[in-house]
C-alpha cells in the first residue's frame, strides 16, 4: 500500500477479479476462459448462432420423439381431411338455403304448390328435404306442422356437425399422448444413466430430448386440432341458424296457403266469401 493512498481500494488483481466475476484474481487471456477454453455464456453464443430449424432437422427432431410421435401424426392427418371435408360441404350451402328459400316462398304465394314442391325435389340443399317433408302433411294442426319441421331441422343440423367430434377429441387427447411421451423419455433417461454407472449430461441427453420433441408435438397438435374444431363449431351452428330461420319463413307462407284454400273451399260451399276466425 502507497503512503497516503486509500485502504479500501483493491489491488490491481482483485479488481480485475472483481469486474470478469470471480472471487480469486485469476488471469485470463483475451477469448479464453479458464483452462484455455472459451467462457461458458459464449460458447452458448455462438451455439446459438449456428441452429437452424430446417426442414431436414425438423424431421430428425420428430425421429428423436420415439413412438409417440407417430400416433400424433396419425391424428394430425385426421384433423386436416375432416377439416377439409368439412369446409367442402359447407361450401355455399348458407347462400343456397336463402334462395331455395327465397323462391319456394314466392310459389307459395302465389298458391303454386306444384311449383314450389318441384323447387325442393330439383335442389340439393338439405333444407329442401325439411320443406318437402311440411309440404306432405295437410289438415294438421300448427303445433304438430311445427314439430315435423323441428324435428328434421334438428336431423339436418346434427348432419352438419358429423365428424367434427374427431377432431374435438384428437384435439383433446393430443396433449396427454405428448405427455406420455415425455414420461417414457425421462424413464428412457434414468434408465440410461443406470446402466452406466454415471451421470452427466451426456448420458440423459437422448431420454430428455425425445421427452421435449413428443411434448412439443403433442402441443402442437392439440392447438392445431382445437382451432379447427371452434371454426367447425361456430360454421356449423351458423348454418344451423340460417335453417331455423328459413323455415320459420316457410311455415308462416305455408300456413297462409293453407287459410287461402280453406277460404276458397268455404267461398265455394256458401257462394261467397267467409273470413275466418
Amino acid at each position: 500500500m502507497q503512503p497516503g493512498g486509500d485502504r479500501c481500494a483493491p489491488r490491481r488483481g482483485a479488481q480485475r477479479a472483481f469486474w470478469i466475476g470471480q472471487a480469486d484474481p485469476i488471469t485470463y487471456r483475451p477469448g479464453k476462459g479458464k483452462r484455455g477454453r472459451a467462457p461458458r455464456g459464449r460458447r452458448r453464443t455462438e451455439h446459438r448462432g449456428d441452429f437452424r430449424l430446417d426442414s431436414a432437422h425438423l424431421l430428425e427432431l420428430l425421429n428423436q420423439g420415439g413412438l409417440t410421435v407417430y400416433p400424433l401424426a396419425v391424428g394430425s392427418i385426421i384433423t386436416l381431411a375432416v377439416f377439409l371435408e368439412r369446409l367442402w360441404r359447407y361450401r355455399g350451402i348458407a347462400a343456397g338455403t336463402r334462395a331455395l328459400t327465397r323462391e319456394t316462398i314466392e310459389a307459395l304465394v302465389a298458391r303454386d304448390t306444384d311449383r314450389a314442391r318441384s323447387l325442393c325435389e330439383k335442389s340439393k340443399q338439405p333444407v329442401a328435404k325439411i320443406f318437402l317433408e311440411a309440404m306432405r302433411w295437410k289438415n294438421v294442426a300448427l303445433e304438430d306442422l311445427e314439430r315435423v319441421i323441428a324435428t328434421s331441422r334438428q336431423e339436418a343440423a346434427i348432419d352438419l356437425k358429423r365428424g367434427v367430434w374427431i377432431v374435438g377429441t384428437i384435439g383433446s387427447l393430443a396433449p396427454y399422448v405428448g405427455l406420455f411421451g415425455t414420461v417414457v423419455g425421462i424413464i428412457r433417461a434414468f434408465g440410461d444413466m443406470a446402466e452406466h454407472g454415471a451421470g452427466g449430461f451426456e448420458v440423459v441427453a437422448s431420454g430428455i430430448s425425445e421427452a421435449l420433441v413428443a411434448t412439443a408435438a403433442g402441443l402442437a397438435v392439440a392447438i392445431i386440432a382445437l382451432m379447427f374444431f371452434n371454426y367447425l363449431q361456430t360454421r356449423a351452428g351458423a348454418i344451423a341458424g340460417v335453417y331455423a330461420r328459413s323455415c320459420e319463413r316457410f311455415l308462416q307462407a305455408l300456413l297462409f296457403v293453407e287459410a287461402a284454400s280453406a277460404d276458397r273451399e268455404r267461398e265455394g260451399a256458401h257462394g261467397q266469401l267467409v273470413p275466418a276466425r
